[in-house]
Protein backbone atom coordinates (compact mmCIF):
# COMPACT_ATOMS: atom_id res chain seq x y z
CA UNK A 1 0.00 0.00 0.00
CA UNK A 2 1.09 3.53 -0.84
CA UNK A 3 2.85 5.88 2.23
CA UNK A 4 2.49 9.28 1.86
CA UNK A 5 3.56 11.08 -1.19
CA UNK A 6 3.67 7.63 -3.17
CA UNK A 7 1.67 7.06 -6.02
CA UNK A 8 -2.09 5.33 -4.84
CA UNK A 9 -2.67 2.08 -6.43
CA UNK A 10 -4.29 0.61 -8.19
CA UNK A 11 -4.10 2.95 -11.44
CA UNK A 12 -6.78 1.66 -14.35
CA UNK A 13 -6.04 3.06 -17.64
CA UNK A 14 -8.23 2.75 -20.74
CA UNK A 15 -6.56 3.55 -24.16
CA UNK A 16 -8.62 3.87 -27.42
CA UNK A 17 -7.13 2.07 -30.16
CA UNK A 18 -5.49 -0.89 -31.12
CA UNK A 19 -2.35 -1.53 -29.31
CA UNK A 20 1.02 -2.05 -31.05
CA UNK A 21 3.10 -5.38 -31.14
CA UNK A 22 7.23 -5.73 -31.35
CA UNK A 23 6.54 -5.54 -34.84
CA UNK A 24 4.29 -2.30 -35.02
CA UNK A 25 5.40 1.10 -34.73
CA UNK A 26 6.25 0.95 -31.03
CA UNK A 27 7.01 4.43 -30.36
CA UNK A 28 4.27 5.64 -31.24
CA UNK A 29 2.62 3.53 -29.24
CA UNK A 30 4.13 3.72 -26.33
CA UNK A 31 3.90 7.62 -26.37
CA UNK A 32 0.48 6.98 -26.15
CA UNK A 33 0.85 4.65 -23.55
CA UNK A 34 2.72 6.70 -21.78
CA UNK A 35 0.30 9.74 -22.04
CA UNK A 36 -2.65 8.30 -20.87
CA UNK A 37 -0.46 7.01 -17.70
CA UNK A 38 0.78 10.10 -16.75
CA UNK A 39 -2.86 12.36 -17.04
CA UNK A 40 -4.28 8.76 -15.19
CA UNK A 41 -1.58 9.59 -12.13
CA UNK A 42 -2.60 13.23 -12.11
CA UNK A 43 -6.23 12.52 -11.99
CA UNK A 44 -5.56 10.27 -8.48
CA UNK A 45 -2.54 12.24 -7.12
CA UNK A 46 -0.74 15.30 -8.48
CA UNK A 47 2.37 14.70 -5.84
CA UNK A 48 2.26 11.52 -6.11
CA UNK A 49 6.49 10.00 -6.41
CA UNK A 50 7.33 6.70 -7.95
CA UNK A 51 8.88 4.19 -5.90
CA UNK A 52 9.96 0.18 -6.29
CA UNK A 53 7.38 -1.16 -5.05
CA UNK A 54 6.07 -4.64 -7.00
CA UNK A 55 3.43 -4.46 -8.89
CA UNK A 56 0.63 -6.41 -11.16
CA UNK A 57 -0.41 -5.18 -14.14
CA UNK A 58 -3.83 -6.47 -16.19
CA UNK A 59 -3.77 -5.73 -19.51
CA UNK A 60 -7.55 -6.58 -21.03
CA UNK A 61 -7.67 -5.94 -24.88
CA UNK A 62 -10.98 -5.85 -26.92
CA UNK A 63 -10.10 -5.98 -30.53
CA UNK A 64 -12.80 -4.79 -32.54
CA UNK A 65 -12.29 -7.99 -35.05
CA UNK A 66 -9.80 -11.13 -34.63
CA UNK A 67 -6.34 -10.49 -33.44
CA UNK A 68 -4.00 -11.66 -36.03
CA UNK A 69 -0.73 -11.39 -33.98
CA UNK A 70 -0.19 -13.53 -30.96
CA UNK A 71 -2.20 -11.60 -27.64
CA UNK A 72 1.22 -11.81 -25.93
CA UNK A 73 3.59 -9.42 -28.44
CA UNK A 74 1.24 -6.79 -27.20
CA UNK A 75 2.63 -6.50 -23.72
CA UNK A 76 6.11 -5.33 -23.67
CA UNK A 77 5.20 -2.62 -25.32
CA UNK A 78 2.30 -1.12 -22.68
CA UNK A 79 4.70 -1.99 -19.66
CA UNK A 80 7.53 0.01 -21.58
CA UNK A 81 4.91 2.88 -21.98
CA UNK A 82 4.30 3.08 -18.44
CA UNK A 83 7.83 3.51 -17.30
CA UNK A 84 8.37 7.09 -15.64
CA UNK A 85 4.74 7.49 -14.66
CA UNK A 86 3.30 4.32 -13.00
CA UNK A 87 6.48 2.78 -11.87
CA UNK A 88 10.59 3.89 -12.40
CA UNK A 89 11.34 0.36 -14.60
CA UNK A 90 9.03 -2.13 -15.15
CA UNK A 91 11.16 -4.91 -13.13
CA UNK A 92 9.45 -3.44 -10.76
CA UNK A 93 6.52 -5.52 -12.39
CA UNK A 94 6.24 -9.13 -10.47
CA UNK A 95 3.04 -10.48 -12.33
CA UNK A 96 1.21 -9.91 -15.66
CA UNK A 97 -2.29 -11.32 -16.51
CA UNK A 98 -2.95 -10.20 -20.46
CA UNK A 99 -6.25 -11.66 -22.24
CA UNK A 100 -8.39 -10.80 -25.59
CA UNK A 101 -12.07 -10.54 -25.75
CA UNK A 102 -12.43 -10.89 -29.49
CA UNK A 103 -15.83 -9.58 -31.20
CA UNK A 104 -18.73 -12.52 -30.92
CA UNK A 105 -16.93 -14.22 -28.34
CA UNK A 106 -19.12 -14.29 -25.21
CA UNK A 107 -18.04 -12.66 -21.83
CA UNK A 108 -19.69 -12.45 -18.60
CA UNK A 109 -18.64 -9.40 -16.04
CA UNK A 110 -18.48 -10.23 -12.35
CA UNK A 111 -17.05 -6.81 -11.06
CA UNK A 112 -16.80 -4.29 -12.21
CA UNK A 113 -14.89 -0.51 -11.73
CA UNK A 114 -16.11 2.68 -13.36
CA UNK A 115 -12.80 2.63 -15.80
CA UNK A 116 -13.30 -0.73 -16.80
CA UNK A 117 -17.42 -0.20 -17.31
CA UNK A 118 -16.26 2.69 -19.37
CA UNK A 119 -14.04 0.54 -21.67
CA UNK A 120 -16.86 -1.53 -21.74
CA UNK A 121 -19.13 0.94 -23.11
CA UNK A 122 -16.60 2.04 -25.74
CA UNK A 123 -16.71 1.22 -29.25
CA UNK A 124 -13.54 -1.28 -29.69
CA UNK A 125 -11.00 -1.45 -30.23
CA UNK A 126 -9.88 -0.70 -26.18
CA UNK A 127 -7.46 -1.09 -23.97
CA UNK A 128 -7.78 -1.40 -20.22
CA UNK A 129 -4.76 -1.46 -17.93
CA UNK A 130 -5.04 -1.72 -13.90
CA UNK A 131 -1.94 -1.37 -11.82
CA UNK A 132 -2.21 -3.17 -8.56
CA UNK A 133 0.22 -2.97 -5.63
CA UNK A 134 -1.84 -5.46 -3.61
CA UNK A 135 0.39 -8.66 -3.47
CA UNK A 136 -2.18 -10.99 -3.23
CA UNK A 137 -0.61 -12.69 -6.66
CA UNK A 138 1.99 -13.60 -4.17
CA UNK A 139 0.00 -16.67 -2.72
CA UNK A 140 0.13 -19.89 -4.61
CA UNK A 141 -2.97 -22.60 -4.04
Amino acid sequence: MADAGEIGFPLEIVIEGTPVSLAGDKARWQARVLAATRACVRAVDDLGFLDHRPVAVTILYFPAAAMQRDVDNIVKPILDGMKSAAYPDDKVVERVLVQKFEPGIDRKVTTTSEQLLNALLMEPPVVYIRIDDDLNWRVVS
